[in-house]
């Protein structure tokens, strides 16, 4: 499970003096428990490890969102801690599909929907998340399915 992971890391990195490690995986189980404390009122619980990685996708996604604000109004140091923390919640995702798999797996998913057109990007892309929520890149996946529906 991720926060077994998690806390074993967060406790090394303590032992260790990682500083930085310690507060990445703090601010990491904040949000985690933040959006436990949300699903509490739904009907459907998700799995945990899946809302984990959920979690820890939105948090790489604001992440290198900041690194490029700081960068462009030129805080490297401010842009260096964000990318020290993005490096500490990737050890913590399962393993990313290579592209060759994730357009393999398009390709397939669209045939078996049988998806022809851009129309039918919506039934594509909720069945990808379905499928491989925490194992495909989402943002990566649309570009590849806008691809094979226009082409």
């Amino acid at each position: 499970m991720i926060r077994d992971e998690l806390k074993a890391a967060q406790i090394a990195a303590m032992k260790s003096g990682d500083k930085a490690t310690v507060g990445a995986t703090r601010l990491i189980d904040a949000a985690i428990k933040n959006r436990e404390i949300e699903l509490r009122t739904a009907s459907a619980q998700p799995d945990p490890d899946v809302m984990a990685v959920e979690v820890l996708q939105k948090m790489i996604k604001q992440r290198r969102e900041s690194i490029d604000m700081y960068v462009k109004g030129g805080r490297q140091e401010l842009a260096d801690i964000e990318a020290a923390e993005v490096a500490v919640i990737e050890r913590f995702l399962p393993a990313q599909m290579s592209e060759a798999e994730a357009t393999a797996a398009v390709d397939a998913l669209a045939t078996e929907l049988g998806a022809a057109s851009v129309k039918d990007m919506g039934r594509v892309m909720a069945a990808l998340k379905e499928r491989f929520a925490g194992k495909m890149d989402m943002s990566k996946a649309s570009a590849l399915v806008k691809a094979r529906l226009a082409g």
